[in-house]
This record gives C-alpha cells, sequence and structure tokens, in this order.
C-alpha cells in the first residue's frame, strides 16, 4: 500500500468528533480525526514500514503521523531520527504517545530518553519520561538498573512541583508506573509519592487537573495490577 493510497484511507476514516477531540487537547490542522481503533485493520494490512512511516510522519498531519509511529521499526531509527520526530512532535499526543511509544521499542530508548529529561525543553522533558514509563510497564524489571530508577524517582520528588505543565504529568505518571510496574522500588515509589503529595497541572482554556500518584498506585493495588506488565507497547 502506498503513501496516497494510505492518506486516503485515513481520511476516510475521520469523524468530525474525534476531530474536534483531538483539536481541544492540542493538535492544529491538517487532520482527519481518525479514533486510533479505527487505525487497526490498516496497521495489521500493512504491517511494519518504515519507509512510508516516514513519509506519513513528514506530512504534518497529526493522524498520519500517529499512524506513522504504528507501522515504524523503532530498531531501524537511530538518535537523528527520534530527535527529527520530535522536532516534529508539536503536542503532547505526538510526544508521548508517539514518539516516546516508538523509542520505548528501541535498543536507545534508555540513552535518548535520558537527553531528552535533561534537555530543558516541556516536550522532550515530557517524552522522556514518558518513555520510562512505557519501558518500566512493558521490560523485565531485570533490564533496568535499581539505582538509577531510585535516583529518578528522587529527582522526581525534588523537581516535579517546579516542572513545566506537560512534564509534571509525565513525571506523575512514571512515580505511579515505578509503584506498581517495578517491583523492586514499589515500596520506595509509595513512600515518596505520598511525600510528593498532589499535584496541581496548569491547562490553556481547561481546568487545572490535580495528580495524586500515592492514590493511584492504590487504585491500581486493589484492581490487583501490583507487578502489571503490559504484552505489547504499540496498539
Amino acid at each position: 500500500m502506498d503513501f496516497n493510497t494510505v492518506m486516503q484511507e485515513l481520511e476516510a476514516l475521520g469523524k468530525e468528533r474525534t476531530k474536534k477531540m483531538y483539536i481541544s487537547n492540542g493538535a492544529h490542522e491538517p487532520l482527519f480525526g481518525v479514533a486510533t481503533g479505527a487505525m487497526k485493520p490498516l496497521a495489521k494490512n500493512i504491517k511494519i514500514n518504515q519507509r512510508l512511516a516516514e513519509e506519513l510522519y513528514a506530512t504534518g498531519n497529526y493522524d498520519a503521523m500517529y499512524f506513522a509511529g504504528i507501522i515504524a521499526d523503532p530498531k531501524a531509527m537511530n538518535e537523528s531520527d527520534f530527535n527529527r520526530w520530535m522536532d516534529g512532535a508539536y503536542f503532547y499526543m505526538l510526544s508521548d504517545y508517539v514518539v516516546a511509544v516508538t523509542l520505548s521499542e528501541s535498543d536507545l530508548a534508555q540513552d535518548v530518553a535520558d537527553k531528552w529529561i535533561s534537555s530543558g525543553d516541556d516536550l522532550r522533558m515530557s517524552a522522556g519520561w514518558s518513555c520510562y514509563c512505557w519501558l518500566l510497564g512493558n521490560r523485565q524489571d531485570d533490564e533496568f538498573s535499581d539505582i538509577k530508577i531510585s535516583n529518578q524517582v528522587d529527582l522526581v520528588k525534588d523537581l516535579i512541583h517546579d516542572s513545566p505543565e506537560r512534564t509534571k504529568s509525565s513525571m506523575n505518571n512514571f512515580l505511579c508506573n515505578v509503584g506498581i510496574s517495578y517491583l523492586p522500588l514499589h515500596e520506595k515509589a509509595v513512600d515518596t509519592a505520598k511525600k510528593v503529595g498532589t499535584v496541581e497541572v496548569k491547562r490553556d482554556k481547561k481546568k487545572n487537573s490535580y495528580l495524586n500518584a500515592a492514590e493511584s498506585i492504590e487504585k491500581e493495588i486493589q484492581r490487583g495490577r501490583l507487578g502489571f506488565k503490559r504484552k505489547y507497547v504499540r496498539c
């Protein structure tokens, strides 16, 4: 299936209601408004195609960029490729749910995520923390350094309340993921989350969000999800 055919298929799947929802979250034209679930049959037909993924991502069309992440080959991408994709990720649904997800399936994941976390740029920092969320929720605990993850938990405790808004949200998610999916530091994550308390995230044109990792971790424990690992990261 070639580029033009995929774009036509995506356009046909677009819904005005979904488009408005994406725009309310920060997307802008061009976009079609395709629900992620509606992309699955198309993705199943194409499977993995890095060349096509690059063509789609370069369009700047939100739906095409999202679909690019589904069919991309993360192991064929180098650090420059991921940085280029981040350059095009203009809001969090791209940085955290397309680029960070794609990066999490690469062997470069932690190295690149670490650089983004220390970058000082809100969306890059958010993507870096989000990448660790995807990693912790999918890979086995022995693939990580306890010391490194422990230091990251301390970093969240020290910086979260003074971080940029989107980064706050991803840091909070990271703390939740350590508490739920990374058993070696479960107790430390819970203790840290209690010390952090409620985190206020200011949102443009919407009510502010109030996040509490300790409460979120406890809810997941009650649901029997302690130690949860996803089988797949991408849909």
